[in-house]
């Protein structure tokens, strides 16, 4: 219980907060249901914040309303580049429905794919469609690379080795630094960013895992790292475990960057109305987007940390028939 591991480190949730949550659960969403998130954001807050959006909510109720189909398509990772042109996916090569594809989808023999692969990279990642989180995704160098092993994992895309910024290199982990965005699309039509974290690996990590991730969040205004950050149990932590670098006084590097490129990519595909981004920004200060998540993106842990981060656009108005509720025990904390 995330609630539970909360309270052993602050103690007790003042009764009174969680009663606010539970009459907002009913009286706003029309369900306690959707009380037990509420009670987590109050926890981690020590109050109740009217506007918050509940995780099985968001599920539930605002994906399907906002996204429908078009949220899925972001699973398809060698559609990234046909749908936005942008540079910023380090996208070298395609595996799809049994033939090999450049990063311009043009279709390339068996023959020639690892000498196009590794024509400026030593290393690659494999992404398989439909995966996040670290799940799917194989280092390969050109020593290990084997055509035939791409084509026995399934479709996915080959993006080029990341040397990340030097700033990232601070909190001693082997993984790929990511910065997580969340940009929605209002009633008018225009895009927003909404939240943004840092998500940084630990030492024994080459990727950045949900199991042991440490998310640290980040001011919208400035590029500031929050004094405390959190563990992947949702208790807090005002240095990084193995580092021990504080975050405090830490400024993310070209943090304007990375909100005027997700802003303006999300422009491009406004369908899907509210889109998590994964990026990092490399050894030369560019913007690298290395996921997109179009359809149940993570919003719980900044409206726990930074919400209510979409109190203004009506979210909590939405419904939904019964029959097309999909109701999950793992949706609760």
């Amino acid at each position: 219980m995330i609630r539970r591991a909360i309270e052993e480190k602050h103690g007790r949730t003042d009764p009174a907060q969680l009663r606010l949550a539970d009459a907002y659960a009913s009286d706003v969403f029309g369900d306690a249901c959707y009380a037990p998130w509420l009670h987590v954001y109050t926890a981690l807050s020590g109050k109740f914040k009217e506007g918050w959006i509940p995780d099985n909510y968001y599920g539930w109720v605002v994906v399907p309303k906002l996204k429908g189909l078009y949220g899925q398509v972001s699973h398809l990772k060698p559609v990234a580049r046909l749908l936005f042109r942008d540079d910023a996916f380090p996208d070298i090569a395609y595996y799809v429905n049994g033939i090999f594809y450049t990063a311009d989808h043009i279709a390339i023999p068996d023959s020639e794919v690892a000498n196009i692969v590794f024509r400026s990279t030593d290393s690659v990642a494999f992404k398989l469609d439909q995966t996040s989180q670290g799940k799917g995704v194989f280092l390969m160098d050109r020593r290990e690379f084997d055509v035939a092993r791409i084509r026995q994992l399934g479709n996915g895309v080959l993006q080029r080795f990341i040397v990340q910024h030097a700033w990232f290199d601070q909190f001693a982990s082997k993984a790929v630094a990511t910065v997580r965005l969340t940009t929605v699309v209002d009633d008018a039509g225009h895009v927003s960013l909404r939240a943004c974290f840092l998500r940084l690996g630990r030492a024994a990590d080459t990727y950045i895992r949900p199991d042991s991730e440490v998310c640290v969040p980040i001011d919208l205004a400035t590029g500031r790292l929050f004094s405390k950050g959190y563990l992947s149990d949702w208790t807090d932590a005002h240095a990084h475990p193995d580092s021990k670098v504080t975050f405090e006084g830490l400024t993310l590097p070209a943090f304007s960057a990375c909100a005027d490129k997700v802003v303006e990519l999300h422009a491009k595909v406004p369908f899907a109305r509210c889109i998590g981004w994964d990026l990092t920004v490399d050894s030369d200060g560019k913007v690298v987007i290395l996921e997109w998540n179009a359809e149940h993106n993570d919003v719980k842990f900044s409206e726990a940390t930074q919400g209510p981060c979409f109190a203004d656009l009506g979210w909590e108005a939405l419904k939904l028939s019964q029959r097309d509720r999909r109701v999950s025990l793992a949706d609760s904390p």
